[in-house]
């Protein structure tokens, strides 16, 4: 029987800054290939801090705990090695990076990611030219500086396009559906589906306040994140419930 995508085992992390304060208290999940997760949870309940310690930010620590990608310790690999591994983290607040346009970045990311040292322009361009046509992009995006003046939709999708074109076998969403209208949401959800269609292997990770990201994506699990651990996992139902009644019972068990 095969490795699962990905193991997180018993995984409890602190704050690099702040070392007394344990944020991940013993969570374990595990993702095999093509499922969808989604993690819910209140405010500080350690979503972002989850999901910046399964892509190994510097800003953390893990004190104790395993993390497995295909059955490899990936424990002490850096940020880009997990990256060039296939994990893939599309951020809650896309960061603009001034003079690099989005097609020079994504020709780099993806020689990164295939252990290519000069990408082909072409190749990037022709890719690059079908993700925006499939994710319903305007082309001009191509030249454009990375998330310089763009929308709110705009950075979120233009996430969704670099991780079509980098071809990740696991996508963590940190809160993609911050700050969208409806509208933007519904794009962002179909562009998110439509790169799982073309990937069927690839785990995904959703992070997310709500419910309405999440009646798009049809997760296989639900789960709930209190405090730094998961304190229950089932279906859409959990999702139904967090919208109707919010958090209170789970916080209530917790305190």
């Amino acid at each position: 029987m095969h490795a699962p995508l990905f193991e997180v085992d018993d995984l409890h992390a602190v704050a690099a800054s702040d070392a007394d304060r344990e944020i991940l208290r013993g969570l374990t999940l595990t993702i095999r290939e093509g499922e969808v997760h989604a993690i819910m949870g209140p405010n500080g309940s350690g979503k972002t801090t989850l999901a910046s310690t399964l892509m190994g930010s510097p800003e953390y620590v893990v004190t104790s705990g395993a993390l497995r990608l295909h059955g490899d310790d990936i424990g002490d690999w850096a940020v880009d090695e997990r990256a060039r591994a296939g994990m893939f983290l599309a951020f809650q607040y896309p960061q603009e990076v001034a003079g690099v346009p989005v097609r020079q970045f994504l020709r780099q990311a993806m020689g990164r990611r295939r252990n290519i040292e000069d990408m082909s322009i072409l190749e990037v361009r022709l890719a690059m030219m079908e993700w925006m046509e499939r994710l319903g992009m305007d082309p001009a995006f191509a030249d454009r500086y990375l998330n310089e003046g763009f929308s709110g939709g705009e950075k979120k999708r233009n996430e969704i396009l670099q991780m079509a074109m980098l071809e990740p076998d696991l996508a963590i969403l940190d809160e993609t559906d911050s700050g969208l209208d409806i509208d933007a949401l519904r794009l962002v959800a179909q562009g998110v589906n439509e790169v799982r269609s073309a990937r069927p292997t690839m785990g995904t990770l959703v992070i997310t306040h709500y419910q309405r990201l999440l009646d798009h994506l049809e997760p296989d699990v639900v789960h709930i994140l209190v405090d730094g651990a998961i304190v229950a996992s089932g279906g859409m139902e959990l999702a139904e419930q967090v919208e109707h009644h919010g958090f209170t019972e789970w916080l209530r068990s917790a305190a």
